[in-house]
């Protein structure tokens, strides 16, 4: 798919939980020192590979150039393969407490809900380690929601390992259904649970 054929559009607007306070926002130059201290702590927003140093030393060399790359809509992605695949399109959030505290990413294909083989799911997040346990994955899933509604899903397929209870509680506690489980290819250990969630109405 040629992304650069797609319209552009702005992002969605920030959207705010009260229940916990966070937000979902742009990614952004006057936010970028706390996505960089994240880094230097080893923190990934990618979790099937360790990004966490690439990415730090793209920020420290421009800054500028670093933050259109995570919002280049014509951009590529690197699979934990090796492979270099288009993006497809996205709305890349960062959550927000006043402080850093991780991204939350929604993938689509527009006008339907089918995904290419070698994406996970609709849905991709990652909370930074001394943010967790506080519900700010279930919240800021829960704001993504009505943002997949408005680009056309009537729900989302979110995939999770078998072992990542905390994971399943996230998707569960937003209304996911189990719809199969399958093997993880090179992993014989595990196993992916894939579960779809309806999207309410923004």
């Amino acid at each position: 798919m040629n992304n650069a054929l797609l319209p552009q559009k702005p992002p969605p607007p920030v959207r705010r939980i009260n229940r916990t306070g966070i937000e979902l926002v742009a990614p952004s130059p006057e936010r970028l020192p706390g996505y960089e201290a994240a880094l230097e702590k080893g923190w990934s927003s990618d979790t099937t590979r360790d990004v966490s140093q690439e990415q730090l030393t793209a920020l420290r060399a421009d800054p500028g150039s670093f933050i259109e790359g995570l919002t280049d809509q014509n951009g590529t992605v690197t699979l934990a393969d090796g492979r270099v695949v288009p993006r497809l399109p996205f709305h890349l959030f960062w959550i927000w407490d006043g402080e850093f505290c991780g991204s939350i990413m929604l993938r689509f294909r527009p006008g339907t809900e089918e995904l290419p083989p070698y994406t996970p799911g609709h849905i991709g997040y990652s909370v930074v380690p001394w943010k967790q346990r506080r519900g700010y994955a279930t919240a800021a899933l829960g704001l993504l929601l009505p943002i997949a509604k408005a680009e056309g899903l009537e729900r989302i397929l979110i995939t999770c390992k078998d072992t990542n209870l905390a994971s399943i509680k996230v998707i569960e506690a937003n209304g996911g259904v189990l719809a199969r489980v399958e093997r993880i290819e090179g992993m014989p250990c595990e196993m992916r649970l894939l579960y779809w969630i309806p999207c309410p109405a923004p």
